[in-house]
């Protein structure tokens, strides 16, 4: 464990190793208090206690990917989950259970799954981050989520000072939350995924992605063919890291999408009257999805849509702020993020709610 300050593997402010700008894909976030590098579980583990220890606030950073730093920083100890590997637990004639370590890219997990032909997880390709970070949002992505997947998360608890396996039933999964989001308690130190022995992908649910690969809903896929669809659709929205590409500087999607009963979903419906029926999706019990893409253009935010000090709207995804000149300001982007929740409220009476986690920072 490095009780030093890392230096940021990527980003323009390399030269103030403290700046947690450098370990975002926001390029954005003031400087730490303190910088300890962990490198296991066992380290991580450390990391916390000593931290709470000296009475310090903790945050536990990964890949950076969703998470929003306000410009002050973070004045505590910025733990950097760097743990990697993965092993198989479990496995028979037509599962693998594998054991993934919580720093381990994602991308590089869901490649090796499609390797050794396992299916579950391919539609989630080309999404950054860490695999620790995926039970924490329920990330999904084109008809998969990892709440499908999970059996287990290990995880520290820092009020029983304990470490334990929370089976998927416990993590009170929902669309892109659990009981790991919004609370500091655990500390998510390895996720179990069991993925079935198949070359095929589970059934296509995504319309789009069942046009990109030619074939109808329902259908299944050779892995490698999900994957590469997904990766390009991804790309092609800005939605894949790349260092050439400033519409990639973005957490993703900024806004979830809304979920309304169906008494509010029939006055979306009103208000919208004059643009044609809201894209939307059954949830749930007595419940609609609704696309907040679409509330956000026709609000008049489209792509591109500029904000204060170089934010702006992704050209290539309407879901997506950017810090696309590489010099706005957290504040920039949240003054942005404002303006776009406030214009939707106003137009169409629902309320966006962001996505990303927010540090020092509120929307």
């Amino acid at each position: 464990m490095s009780d030093v300050y890392a230096q940021p593997t990527t980003g323009a402010d390399r030269a103030d190793v403290s700046a947690l700008a450098g370990y975002t894909t926001l390029r954005m976030g003031g400087p730490a208090g303190r910088i300890v590098t962990a490198t296991s579980a066992d380290e991580i583990v450390r990391a916390v206690r000593d931290a709470g220890a000296r009475g310090d606030a903790v945050l536990v950073l990964a890949g950076g990917s969703n998470v929003v730093i306000g410009d002050d920083g973070f004045p505590g100890t910025v733990v950097l989950v760097r743990s990697r590997g993965l092993r198989v637990v479990a496995e028979d004639a037509d599962t693998v259970t594998v054991r993934v370590e919580a720093g381990e890219p994602w991308d590089d997990l869901v490649a090796a799954t499609v390797a050794n032909g396992w299916s579950g997880l391919e539609c989630l390709s080309g999404i950054p981050g860490s695999t620790g970070a995926t039970p924490i949002q329920n990330v999904g992505a084109y008809g998969q989520e990892v709440a499908e997947t999970i059996t287990g998360v290990e995880a520290y608890d820092r009020v029983e000072d304990t470490t334990s396996r929370i089976a998927a039933a416990d993590c009170g999964f929902a669309y892109r939350g659990s009981i790991f989001k919004y609370r500091d308690r655990w500390v998510v130190l390895s996720v179990d995924f069991r993925l079935s022995r198949s070359p095929l992908s589970g059934p296509v649910r995504y319309a789009e992605l069942a046009r990109a690969l030619g074939v109808e809903v329902g259908d299944r896929v050779p892995l490698a063919d999900a994957r590469a669809a997904v990766r390009a659709l991804r790309a092609g929205k800005g939605m894949v890291l790349d260092p050439t590409d400033p519409d990639t500087r973005s957490v993703g999607s900024f806004f979830t999408n809304p979920v309304l009963d169906r008494a509010a979903f029939d006055l979306l419906r009103e208000r919208a009257a004059d643009l044609g029926e809201p894209p939307s999706w059954p949830g749930a019990g007595d419940v609609v999805k609704v696309s907040a893409a679409w509330l956000i253009d026709k609000a008049g935010y489209g792509k591109g849509y500029p904000g204060p000090g170089g934010a702006a709207i992704s050209r290539k995804h309407t879901l997506a702020l950017t810090n696309r000149s590489g010099r706005a300001s957290t504040a920039d982007l949240v003054a942005l993020a404002r303006e776009i929740r406030d214009g939707v409220k106003t137009r169409f009476g629902v309320t966006l709610h962001p996505e990303p986690v927010l540090i020092n920072t509120t929307i």
